[in-house]
């Protein structure tokens, strides 16, 4: 069994162009792959926090330092620029591998700048031998009855 979980994500990114026209993608500037560790054609989720539309495309490289969120070819009916979106990649692996993993998340400020990078944690322990997984809240300290 696979998991999918979070592997990368930007969250508040803000549209700076829309172009019908191009063959299709989202154009990010290439410091801020290098700061969410998205990668350059890896297939993405888009979720529009203005009209709560999402699509699936893949990423290509836009010039560092540009702060360059464009969203190109049919996807481009489905936003405007100065929308803010999220953008998120996702992983399969087994249940061991899911209880360690962290994803990274860089929150962006109006002018595409990075402001915040966060590494979140499954908060899982290791699958029990019946392939169950507890979450590390739910684990407390045995107390001493004697």
């Amino acid at each position: 069994m696979l998991l999918t979980l979070l592997r990368a994500k930007i969250h508040g990114a803000i549209v700076t162009q829309c172009n019908r026209d191009y063959v299709g993608s989202i154009t990010i500037a290439a410091d801020l792959l290098e700061a969410s560790g998205l990668l350059p054609n890896e297939k993405v989720l888009v979720a529009d926090i203005h009209n709560g539309r999402r699509f699936e495309t893949y990423i290509i490289v836009g010039e560092a330092g540009s702060g360059v969120i464009g969203i190109n070819g049919a996807a481009a009916h489905l936003v405007q620029p100065g929308e803010k979106l999220i953008i998120m990649a996702f992983a399969q692996m087994p249940p061991e591998e899911a209880a360690g993993h962290v994803a990274r998340v860089l929150v962006l400020d109006a002018l595409n700048k990075p402001v915040q990078t966060m590494k979140l944690s499954s908060g899982l322990t290791p699958p029990d031998a019946a392939g169950r997984h507890v979450s590390k809240q739910d684990i407390k300290p045995s107390e001493n009855q004697g």
